[in-house]
């Protein structure tokens, strides 16, 4: 069963992104990121074959929590679930995608920018908030997010995170970041991702800690 998001979240708060992954790679760069103790998995859906990269997780490995990305159509939802994903990621804010996903009871984190997108989006039921692109959205934005939001509604921001900015936005109020190519860029192997990967989680415990 994979695991409640709020837990997860808790336990490492960043989501990989691996935009361009094929089925053939996503086992190995699966388990280098779990040995570094990431739950949250995306596959977005511009990737090669991105179904059968989801299919091939959740049946691997059924305690994560797994799903995709760029998610912009209802229908893509239903293909997601199909596969066996229980999370939807999207660049922007749809009701329609929202609705869908919370109708399969799959956890949806739409993508927003504004404070109107933000209200919108949470009080349709999103289960998180992706504050995207996070280039657009400096810590002192989520700061003023964060004043105003439900203090108990996940933030995060996704786009240029890297362990160079990851501390200014977590003292700034976001609870969780997605991490894209500072984790994994096509044909990354395996190994250089489980780096990738633990200097991230170090970036977030040191910065946790403060």
């Amino acid at each position: 069963m994979p695991p409640n998001f709020r837990e997860a979240l808790a336990r490492c708060p960043l989501v990989a992104i691996l935009r361009g992954i094929t089925p053939a790679e996503i086992l190995p760069v699966a388990q280098s990121l779990i040995e570094q103790g990431i739950e949250l998995v995306e596959v977005p859906l511009n990737s090669p074959d991105p179904l059968e990269s989801i299919t091939r997780l959740a049946r691997a490995y059924p305690q994560l929590l797994i799903g995709a990305g760029t998610v912009t159509q209802v229908e893509q939802v239903d293909q997601v679930h199909s596969c066996g994903g229980s999370l939807i990621v999207s660049p922007h804010w749809d009701p329609q995608v929202l609705q869908a996903a919370l109708k399969k009871n799959m956890v949806c984190v739409p993508g927003v920018a504004t404070p109107t997108e933000a209200w919108a989006a949470w009080r349709f039921g999103a289960h998180a908030l992706k504050l995207f692109p996070a280039e657009m959205i400096s810590p002192a934005v989520v700061k003023a997010l964060r004043a105003v939001l439900p203090v108990d509604l996940p933030l995060l921001p996704v786009g240029g995170i890297s362990t160079s900015n990851l501390a200014d936005y977590l003292k700034a109020g976001a609870n969780g970041f997605g991490i894209g190519s500072a984790l994994y860029s096509p044909r990354s192997p395996p190994d250089q991702v489980g780096q990738r990967a633990a200097a991230l989680v170090a970036a977030w415990r040191s910065a946790a800690t403060r």
